[in-house]
């Protein structure tokens, strides 16, 4: 998705964008180049889409050629497929943004090979403080830090309400897998009054478990729990602004392995309550007390009380709201957007636009040239 909000932001300035990968339907977006189905591949304890069959490759060699590109954008450009086609082919000045944070089995497994293909990159990027120092620990070379871009257009369109006026509602979104602690703020939602509802956004390996209670050491029949969850599975863009704008807490337990929180900022932007762990992933944008409440992974009665605080203290709510949604500003894809140009420019020489004077950001029909 950050891929694809810097290709409308460009458009949007007047620039000409493609987008080279993998598609397992329809393409999501206009200029968008499919280069076949992906692969999906457990990494870093969630699942990571890559393409590495020959066919996606001779795909993408066919369309870099064909579309003879001022410049290549290289999201994860170790990740097997297409971005290391690039990388070996070298057709033109590559930037390389990197979003993993954690631990590399292929870092480690190929160290040699690794650095040979950072070593392609014309310029770095990392998305995080944890990224760029993984990057650097494996691959070593310089990082700008620039954070991940939120498209706060999107969030500014009127919805009409998901949730009961008299039913203080929680929201998580994410794979269900164990490192997003989905099951920790089960056993905290067990703990609080029966008003309070959550929507449960998402799937995973989890999912049946986490559905039937077998997932968790605690007994959660109290309160009748489960009558009060609403088990939503995978939902669409347009559904996941209505539910964060409609949702009076937004929760994201996870327990390690965030890069970037991306979920925090599209819950500030849409005035709704952050309640998070205090990880490294989200303590970079997020404080405590400040525009979130941020509580120590796994400690689910330490995140009850803090859910249960962020839904009955309105004077708190109003404040984080109100803090979180000046915060998310300076992540807007807008601005993003501005940086990696300057980037490109630099990397690559002028790059024309095909407006004759930028419109300004609110222009999102860039022309659709390649």
């Amino acid at each position: 998705m950050q891929t694809l909000g810097l290709a409308r932001s460009l458009r949007g300035m007047g620039y000409s964008v493609r987008v080279l990968g993998p598609c397992d339907g329809a393409p999501p977006d206009v200029g968008i180049t499919p280069l076949g189905k992906s692969l999906p591949t457990i990494y870093n304890g969630s699942m990571a889409p890559i393409a590495p069959d020959p066919a996606c490759q001779l795909r993408t060699i066919r369309a870099i050629r064909d579309e003879a590109f001022d410049i290549i954008h290289l999201h994860e450009p170790l990740a097997p497929g297409p971005t290391t086609t690039a990388l070996f082919t070298r057709p033109t000045p590559l930037i390389g943004t990197f979003h993993a944070a954690g631990t590399s089995v292929g870092y480690d497994l190929m160290p040699r090979a690794s650095r040979f293909l950072a070593s392609r990159l014309d310029y770095r990027t990392a998305v995080s403080k944890e990224a760029r120092d993984m990057a650097y620990k494996a691959l070593g070379g310089s990082y700008d830090l620039l954070y991940n871009g939120v498209d706060l257009s999107t969030f500014q369109v009127e919805m009409p309400t998901l949730k009961t006026p008299d039913s203080p509602t929680i929201l998580f979104l994410g794979r269900h897998e164990p490192r997003k602690g989905l099951s920790v703020l089960l056993d905290a939602f067990s703990r609080l009054p029966d008003t309070v509802r959550l929507w449960v956004a998402g799937s995973g390996p989890e999912t049946s478990n986490l559905r039937t209670g077998r997932s968790s050491s605690r007994k959660r029949s109290k309160n009748n729990y489960a009558s009060r969850i609403e088990w939503l599975g995978t939902i669409s863009d347009t559904e996941k602004i209505a539910r964060f704008k409609s949702a009076d807490v937004f929760c994201a337990p996870s327990l390690r392995g965030e890069s970037f929180g991306i979920v925090l900022l599209e819950a500030m932007a849409a005035a709704t309550v952050v309640v998070a762990t205090d990880i490294p992933g989200y303590r970079s944008i997020a404080t405590n007390d400040l525009n979130a409440l941020l509580v120590p992974p796994q400690d689910s009665i330490a995140l009850a009380n803090a859910l249960l605080k962020a839904l009955t203290d309105k004077k708190l709510a109003g404040r984080l709201v109100a803090a979180g949604h000046e915060h998310v500003t300076r992540f807007s894809m807008d601005s993003l957007a501005e940086r990696y140009l300057k980037i490109y420019t630099q990397t690559a020489g002028p790059i024309t636009s095909y407006l004759t004077s930028y419109p300004g950001p609110k222009n999102r029909n860039g022309p659709e040239k390649s």
